[in-house]
């Protein structure tokens, strides 16, 4: 065995977001994997095959793993490793700089598996960017890979960005399709995977979100049967803040506190206030779609503000954000404030999905129809109807389309009263 083969397996692990005990679960110690990834111990072939099979590799990338390091393999790591880092600090730009650079050394090393990982990485800081359209090209090129047709694996993890990528940009029938296709594939995986689990994460976001409640809600069954009520740690609470999600949306309002109670226990800011700030911001925005004006849901938008305030975010994160302050004033009745938020919100819909655009949109005209502003808020009405069209929204559509003969009867029968009077 050669040098390299630890070397390898670390850059593999890292790639992935896995600890030590994480790879080796159930089967090798931590300190096993510290000895095979420092070249202390050698693996045997049944070990090889093992790891690969955890990392999700092609059976093709294992005979690389033999090879002596090269100086390309020495700056492929580097570059990698800065890639991880820069991750880690949520700089995303440079550590899209880096994987890109990471993912260049791996092509000229003709390594298949290496140039995958490290190109999927780079399509992730993409989408933590914003930059979806983007994202959107590299990842279809990945999936367009030979090499995702020896890895049920890869497949999963392109369908699944995919799929977010869509649904980010309210393509929200496409992100179904590939969501679909995900868990199809996922299933061949070892049962409970996280590559599965986040495959039925994905397919239930962009069904709630296209209003199929109810397919969605049976997905969540699903993925409670792989993260059960004793399962503890992250994982188990995103899995219980998605299945809340859900619960809030069929308006079972019991149901979703339970879940997002549990959620907020196992999440903790203190391992990854990014994921909290996000937690937090779903969290108040579907109590908030089933009109839950409780003090808990002032709370959840000011922990996920603050949350926000600390890592930063997108743009697009940042103006989520305000709309659902902007939702919380307008379901109390704070009809100015309301609209100034909006319309500033609004001003910057282009950053945002064509579905949350929707949303905003809706929202806006529903607020200036309550002071009376009819001609404005048709004009935001149909923009609003425009836009979940174009998602696939066909509720939102319909309660737009409400809201529009709401206002056409009002003013008809503002007409036929003033005939009236005249006469």
């Amino acid at each position: 065995m050669g040098s390299g083969f630890g070397e390898k397996l670390r850059a593999e692990r890292l790639e992935r977001g896995l600890t030590q005990a994480e790879l080796g679960k159930d089967l090798y110690s931590p300190s096993y994997i510290s000895l095979l990834e420092t070249g202390r111990r050698e693996p045997t072939a049944e070990v090889i095959q093992e790891l690969a099979r955890r990392l999700q590799l092609a059976p093709k990338a294992l005979e690389a793993w033999s090879q002596p390091v090269s100086a390309n393999d020495a700056e492929y790591v580097l570059a990698g490793l800065y890639a991880r880092q820069a991750w880690d600090l949520r700089d995303y730009a440079q550590a899209a700089t880096h994987a890109a650079t990471a993912a260049q050394f791996a092509l000229e090393g003709k390594n298949n598996s290496a140039w995958w990982n490290m190109t999927y990485m780079q399509a992730e800081c993409l989408m933590k960017q914003g930059e979806l359209a983007e994202c959107q090209r590299i990842v279809q090129h990945l999936l367009e890979h030979p090499i995702v047709a020896e890895s049920a694996g890869l497949a999963v993890r392109a369908r699944q960005m995919l799929a977010a990528v869509c649904h980010g940009l309210g393509q929200l029938g496409t992100a179904v399709e590939h969501a679909r296709e995900a868990v199809r594939l996922g299933a061949q995986l070892p049962a409970g995977s996280t590559i599965y689990i986040g495959a039925l994460r994905a397919l239930i976001g962009a069904l709630a979100e296209s209003g199929r409640l109810d397919e969605a809600w049976e997905q969540c069954r699903v993925l409670g049967t792989l993260v059960g009520e004793d399962s503890m740690g992250q994982l188990a609470g995103e899995v219980e803040w998605v299945i809340g999600n859900v619960a809030f949306m069929r308006a079972d309002y019991e149901e979703g506190v339970k879940h997002h109670e549990r959620a907020a226990k196992l999440l903790s800011p203190a391992n990854d206030i990014e994921l909290w700030a996000r937690f937090n911001k779903a969290s108040a925005a579907v109590r908030l779609t089933g009109g839950v004006i409780e003090p808990e849901t002032l709370a959840a938008i000011e922990r996920a503000e603050l949350a926000l305030s600390i890592v930063g975010g997108s743009r697009a994160e940042q103006l989520e954000v305000m709309f659902i302050r902007a939702r919380w004033l307008y379901l109390n009745g704070q009809m100015p404030e309301t609209i100034e938020l909006l319309r500033a919100i609004y001003a910057e819909k282009s950053a945002l999905g064509r579905h949350t655009a929707g949303e905003v949109a809706l929202l806006y005209g529903r607020a200036l129809k309550a002071l009376g502003q009819h001609e404005e808020a048709l004009e935001l009405l149909k923009d609003a109807r425009e836009q979940f069209s174009y998602a696939g929204a066909s509720d939102k559509v319909q309660q737009t389309m409400d809201a529009i003969l709401e206002i056409r009867l009002a003013e008809r029968r503002a007409e036929k009263a003033a005939e009236q009077g005249v006469s």
